[in-house]
């Protein structure tokens, strides 16, 4: 008999720019899966994945597999960032054929704390001052 449905309800990125967008934001990568996210500014949507297995990973029926392990993990690893206003893209490998479900679970919680993240504002001390060079050089050229 199936379990019913949980409450969480996690959107799904069917578009191509989604997934493109989403390539441009934070990373994470184990040998089983890459992650990628971009985080959007209040649209109040929670919470989106998509998937991607490319066709090196293996034949249709390997793929769909890894889609439907992944599919099945998402809603243990996602319900405590299912309020997060992100896309997130999984890309799946070939090692998530025979990895243990809970290891699963536990990179897709890792990924997601680290691709979800709001991205710190850069520090004033890290910078070079934004003033123009002496004697009006060319900053990187020296004129010896």
């Amino acid at each position: 008999m199936r379990e019913p449905r949980a409450e969480l309800s996690l959107g799904r990125l069917t578009k191509r720019p989604d997934f493109v967008a989403a390539a441009s934001g934070r990373r994470f990568h184990t040998e089983r899966m890459s992650v990628q996210a971009r985080l959007r500014e209040g649209s109040g949507l929670g919470l989106r994945f998509g998937l991607t297995v490319t066709k090196r990973v293996g034949h249709a029926t390997e793929r769909n597999r890894i889609k439907r392990r992944l599919r099945a993990a998402l809603p243990a690893a996602g319900r405590d960032y299912a309020n997060i206003d992100a896309d997130v893209v999984i890309i799946g490998r070939r090692d998530i054929l025979s990895a243990d479900f809970d290891l699963l679970i536990d990179d897709l919680r890792r990924a997601l704390r680290t691709v979800t993240k709001p991205k710190s504002a850069p520090s004033a001390e890290r910078r070079p001052p934004s003033s123009p060079p002496p004697n009006g050089e060319r900053r990187g050229h020296s004129h010896a």
